[in-house]
Parts: structure tokens; sequence; C-alpha cells
């Protein structure tokens, strides 16, 4: 044996001593199943098949339904109704025979006897808001909702039988709908359109006192097919309020009939423009067509204010075309300005960003509007794939923030004198963002939003998150100087009030929207923080935006799952990350990492009280031990102060025999003799395992900062221990000094441990004297 290897096995030798004597001194313990945080999520994980591989990717086999529309609609201004009649073709890709069909009924959420109002808990209390003290217990007559089905028939014009439970339609076939084969059917219908300002309904209208007009946001307006799939078969669940929408893809063809000196856009591509166009709009629109640096108004405010009087008896049709989208929404009012931008996307391709508000969303939204919405098709499709849809547009509604594909309905309103705050026009740019993101993620990524809330709109905080910050970058005027944007939510710390709260009112990510206590916190803020750190702190931007564009360009018009979100992740970066998912999504758990303590030691010359205890018990000598490196700990008897601050070989007599035989004169030149030794030791009273970021502090001011993988806590979930081994002497120690990893805790953090005042200190501190 050479030299190092029995200096090696002296030390092993010791320690294993002292660790036999410790286990013989302690009762066999039972055994135990996997519960590191880092096993593999086989049993989270539904076994991967010929339709979803196990790399993430859609299988062989994958297969999506279709379900084409031409649809007639007539707006009742007056009555604020809506009459409808729609041909469905539904193409069966399915390797199943289907004996019926699922109709989606939404809008009955709102009609008489329907159980939606009763499954939440209520209560009173001491004080309650004026507006939701009327809304609860100041009700006039119950609102007449729901769809009025008036008849449902074949391609042969026969009624198909069908049931209606609460906002789901059984629509029974006389046979069986072959695998790859396809049936058309038409529905026709009407119903009362909701004031969504009082409803909070996803659409509906606003009434504008002072001139007798309404602004309507219309969607979930016609009967549209629920998904079949691979995962759910009919994903018939009920729609209760929150959880949203789950869609198959299709073609639109939608004509739709409102009072001729109305402005209405939709989704989908006007067919008919000359014919609803003024010879004025025709020219500003072929001018925006051509504006790829500002806006080009089509209608103007004057225009807008002259027709808001008129009241028009007339009737005007505008007609659409929609290639491959999931749903469909519209706006119409006589109140609407309207301008147009183009937007020129990474690839060259390029896409008009749109924008519908009545006067009183001016100067606010003249101002920023069409801007955030370019803004975000640039920043997303940078981030995703080139935007694929000919427009987005942003319409202005009181009090509302909701998606479609191609069409977005957003708050945000100016005082009535035109003035703002930072906190409105923030919010207002911050709603447009995130709401156009939503035709990615999920109009185009098509996820069950109905089963699994987060997965689109997580993922879409995120990246609303990244396209907020990088809003200041291109227009710096629009926030402070030297600031950046307010992101609501995003960064670390805006979730940790969240995460640290009462266990009782949290649920995690992976859990039906109708299920948790906090949506906004649970579907939002959590898995969007969440990703935000995977992308900044665990993978590193280069490695999380190829796994998230490839997982976009994957599941781009199609369905995917969480699974698939999750594998995709891990076989684009070769990242296992099966623990982040667990404690992240699975879990309520919280992420706390701390410094538990510090022990400082050198080098001495004879052996600490630890191993002369040993020694003592065996009956060994020093000289029946190899040669050894003895380390005293300086809070112990065993410490001589005037060993400190002195080179180890300069102690150690065995030390310096063995860097004089091993080493020549040159590389003993060479070495840097460390004079201080510390041990380390980091607790983890959270069950998240996350980077151990740490922050070194020495003696003569200088700073270390060093980050351990998540990997350091797979052997230990409690705690684990660092040796620093330095010429500098250490003066302190800070975990997660950047607040990057949402610790809930920092009083923990710090070694010297910081006084944290109480909060009767911070009261006196802040009285005047």
């Amino acid at each position: 044996m050479n030299k190092i290897n029995y200096y090696l096995a002296a030390v092993l030798f010791m320690f294993a001593t002292v660790m036999v004597q410790a286990q013989e001194q302690t009762e066999r313990q039972a055994g135990h199943t996997n519960q590191s945080k880092f096993r593999q999520m086989y049993q989270e994980f539904s076994t991967p098949n010929a339709y979803r591989s196990a790399s993430g990717a859609p299988g062989p086999a994958y297969y999506q339904q279709q379900a084409n529309y031409k649809m007639d609609i007539e707006l009742d201004d007056k009555n604020s109704k809506i009459y409808g009649e729609e041909t469905i073709t539904y193409i069966n890709n399915s390797p199943d025979d289907l004996e019926f069909l699922w109709v989606q009924l939404d809008q009955n959420v709102r009609e008489k006897g329907n159980k939606s109002a009763l499954r939440n808990s209520s209560s009173l209390n001491g004080a309650v808001p004026v507006s939701q003290f009327a809304g609860s217990h100041m009700k006039g007559a119950e609102f007449d909702g729901g769809f009025k089905i008036q008849h449902v028939k074949g391609s042969n014009g026969k009624d198909l039988p069908y049931t209606i439970n609460q906002t789901m339609m059984r629509v029974d076939l006389p046979t069986a709908l072959k695998s790859q084969d396809q049936i058309s059917f038409s529905i026709k219908w009407w119903y009362n359109i909701p004031d969504h300002t009082v409803s909070r309904a996803r659409s509906g209208y606003e009434s504008f006192a002072k001139d007798g007009n309404k602004a309507y946001v219309i969607a979930q307006f016609f009967p549209r097919m629920a998904v079949y799939s691979d995962v759910e078969g009919w994903q018939n669940h009920q729609f209760w309020g929150s959880g949203e929408f789950a869609l198959p893809f299709g073609d639109y063809e939608v004509n739709i009939t409102v009072p001729a000196d109305h402005v209405l856009d939709a989704t989908g591509e006007l067919q008919n423009r000359k014919e609803v166009f003024s010879k004025d709009m025709m020219k500003r629109y072929e001018k925006a067509v051509k504006s790829f640096d500002k806006p080009v108004v089509i209608v103007t405010q004057k225009e807008a204010e002259a027709a808001e009087k008129g009241f028009s008896k007339d009737k005007k049709t505008w007609k659409f075309i929609a290639k491959n989208v999931r749903d469909y929404g519209f706006a119409t009012s006589r109140k609407f300005i309207w301008d147009m931008q183009n937007v020129k996307l990474p690839s060259g391709k390029t896409a008009m960003a749109v924008s519908l508000y009545p006067k009183e969303g001016n100067p606010l939204w003249e101002e920023y509007s069409t801007k955030a919405v370019a803004h975000t098709l640039r920043s997303y499709s940078a981030h995703t794939f080139d935007y694929p849809y000919p427009k987005a547009i942003s319409v202005h509604a009181k009090q509302q923030g909701m998606e479609y594909p191609m069409i977005c309905w957003n708050y945000g309103r100016p005082n009535e004198d035109g003035t703002y705050s930072d906190r409105t026009k923030y919010g207002m740019i911050s709603v447009i963002i995130h709401e156009v993101g939503h035709n990615f993620f999920p109009m185009i990524v098509n996820s069950d939003e109905r089963q699994w809330g987060w997965m689109d709109e997580g993922l879409d905080t995120f990246m609303q998150y990244m396209a907020e910050q990088e809003f200041g970058d291109e227009f710096p005027d629009a926030i402070a100087p030297n600031a950046k944007y307010p992101s609501r939510r995003g960064e670390p710390s805006k979730i940790v009030p969240y995460m640290a709260g009462d266990q009782s009112f949290i649920t995690p990510i992976m859990a039906n929207p109708e299920n948790v206590y906090q949506l906004g916190n649970n579907a939002y803020g959590k898995p969007a923080t969440a990703l935000n750190i995977l992308r900044e702190t665990v993978m590193g931007r280069e490695l999380f935006d190829h796994a998230f564009k490839t997982y976009s360009h994957r599941w781009m018009f199609k369905h995917p799952t969480p699974e698939d979100f999750f594998r995709t992740m891990e076989d684009a970066s070769a990242v296992d990350l099966d623990y982040f998912w667990r404690g992240w999504f699975y879990t309520t758990d919280y992420v706390d990492m701390g410094v538990k303590e510090v022990k400082k030691y050198q080098v001495s010359n004879k052996p600490p009280k630890q191993i002369r205890d040993v020694m003592e018990q065996r009956n060994l000598k020093l000289s029946d031990l190899p040669p050894m490196v003895f380390l005293a700990d300086m809070d112990s008897d065993d410490f001589d102060a005037n060993l400190k601050g002195k080179n180890p070989s300069d102690v150690s007599k065995t030390l310096k025999e063995f860097m004089m035989d091993n080493l020549t004169a040159a590389e003993r030149a060479a070495v840097k003799e460390p004079k201080f030794f510390y041990e380390v030791t980091f607790n983890k009273p959270g069950g998240i395992p996350m980077p151990l970021i740490v922050e070194y502090s020495y003696a003569d001011g200088s700073k270390e900062n060093v980050t351990y993988p998540a990997e350091v806590w797979r052997m230990s979930d409690k705690e684990v221990k660092k040796v620093i081994s330095s010429q500098k002497e250490l003066t302190g120690v800070v975990v997660d000094p950047k607040a990057e990893t949402a610790d809930i805790d920092t009083t923990n953090n710090s070694w010297p441990a910081k006084e944290v005042k109480s909060g009767f200190d911070k009261f006196k501190g802040n009285v005047k004297q």
C-alpha cells in the first residue's frame, strides 16, 4: 500500500470505528419503503403507451377528434338576446365507435335551478362591501339564463333524441359513429345575454347609462362539442364556474348579424370587409397593414361618439372563416373605437394587433392596448413558436379578463376625467399580455382547462412574467426610470406568503380548479413561480428554453396532459426533475433552508478527545496508528490559540513528512495551505429540495458564491454538511442571498444569526420621538 492510500485508510478506520460504536448502541430499526424525494415518479405517472410516449411526445397512435361549425348568429341589441343555428360536422378519428356525443352548454350555469350557486359555503360577517351585500342579499327577479334549445336534428332533418344534464347535453345517435367516420347534425337555440358587470360572467354586456348603449363581449354562446381523448374518453365534467374549458379543434364559418351601426370583430378572417367597412375604414385598414411601428385608427373616437347616438334599426351581417381553432368569440358595439397595427414575428411572418374600446377607455387604451398586444405576440413567439393566426384582438371590458382564439377581453379603465394611476396602467398592460398570451396556452397548446387549470393559467402567467420584464426594454418610457416592470406574479418572493400560509387552505397544484381554496395562487402564481425558478436557478435559461420550446412545438394544435409537459422538460434537457415536480406540483410542501451550525477547526499536533476516547477503548497508542492529521474543534478544550492561522504543515509533523515524500519541490511551492477549516451544517425544515445557494463572506471583505445542486439533499432530507478549507477566515454564511428559491423563512438563513426585530420593536422604530 502506498503512503497516500495508507493515510486515507487510517482516517477511514478511525471514523468507521466511531460509527460502529454508535450503531452498536442503537436498537435495530424496521425497514421502510423508498421515501426519497428524488425517487422516480412511476407511482404518479401513468404508463406510456402508443398514444403518448415516455419522452412526452405524441405517440405513433395519437389521435384527436375534429368538430367543424357553420353558424348563423343574430344579436338582438334591444332585448339583449342571442339567436343561433349551427351545423356541426363531427369527425371521429378515434379507434372507438361512439354510441352518443356530448355537447357543452356552458350558458346553463346561469339557468334557473342550476346547482352551481349552491356548491360553496356561505357565511355572514360584521362588515360586508356594499356591492357584495347588495348582490348577495338584495336580489331582484332571478335572471332567466341558460340555453333555450329549440331543436337538435340529424342531417336528414329528423329530430335526434337528447338529454340535458346541467351544463352537458348527450345527443343519442341512431347508429354508432364508426371509427374514422363523421356525422353532421344541427342545433337551434337562443338565450338571454347576462350583464357581466353584475354576474361576473365570462361573457355578456356592459350598459352605459349616459348614452343608453351596450358593449358586448360574447363567448360560450353556442353549444360546443366536448373532447373525446385517449386519456379521459368523453371529457364531460360539468361546468361549475371555475374549471374552464376542454375543446376540440375545428374549422368555423360564422355569420353574425348585428345593428348596422355596430363595429364588430371576431375569431377568424373577415370575408366581406368591403361590405361592412366604409371607404374611409378601408383606406385606414390598408394603411394599418403596412404600419409596423404604430397603430392606425380604423374607427376614430369622434366617429364612435357619433354612432352612439344613432341606434340604427337596420342590420348588417359580418362573415368570418377561422381555420383550426378550438373556440369562437366576438365583440360588438356602436361605441367601439378601433385601431390596428401589423406585427413582424421572429420568422418574418406577420399578424395584426387589434384593439376595440369605447371612449371610456381613453386615453389609456389608445396609448397602450395595441402596443401590449404587439409586444405579447413578439415575446411569446420568441419563447415558443411563431403566432400562427392572422390577428390578435384586445377588447375593453370593465371587469373582464378572458380569452378566446384571436380575441380577448381586458379591464383597465381611467377615471372619468381621463386620469389614471400607475396601478391601473400596469394592471391593464398586464392583463392584456396575459389574455393575448392565452392564444398560445391553451388556444394552440390545447390543454384541458377543466381538469388542469394550471396548465394554461400557470404556463401563461410564467410567460406573462417574461413578457412584462421585456416590455420595459421595448417601451422604456412606459415605466419609471431605472425600474423593473412591477410584475404581480412570477418572482419567488411573491409566492412566499401563500406557501407559508395555513395548510388547511392550501391545495396541491395538481388538483381540479373546482377543488382548490385559492385559485389565483394555486393555478397562476405558484406554477408560474416554479417555472421561473426552474429557468433561472435549477436548469438555467439555455436548457430550460430549449425544453420549453420543444414542449410547445410538440403539442401545438394537440391535447397535452401534465405528464406530457413533465416528461418533455426532462427529455429535452437531460435534467432529472422528478423531485421538483413532486415537491412543487404534487404536494403543499414549502421551501425552507438554513444554516444550522458552523464548526471551526484547526490542524492540531495531538488527537482530539473524540479520537482519544476511541483509542482508550481499543487500547491503542498513537504509535499503533498510521500517520494521521488531527483536527481540533476550536470550541473545545483541544483548541490551542498559539496555533491559530498557522500553516497545517508547520503544525503537523506527519503532514510535512507526507508532503516531502510525495510532492516535488515545485509542487510544494505551489501549494496554498488552508489555515482555516469549517464544517458548515445546512438544514432543511421545508419539504421541497432545492439548490442550496450560499454566499460565503471572509475577513478580508471578499465573498464567494456557491450553488450546490438540489441533489445535495438526496442522501439526507434534513441536513447536509459542507467543509470549507480556506486561507481566509470565514466571517459569514448566507443561504439564498438573492431570494431565488421562495424560501418562506429567512430568519434561519444566516450565520452568525441576524437579529430579528419583534413586531413591537418595529413599531417603536417607526414612532416619532
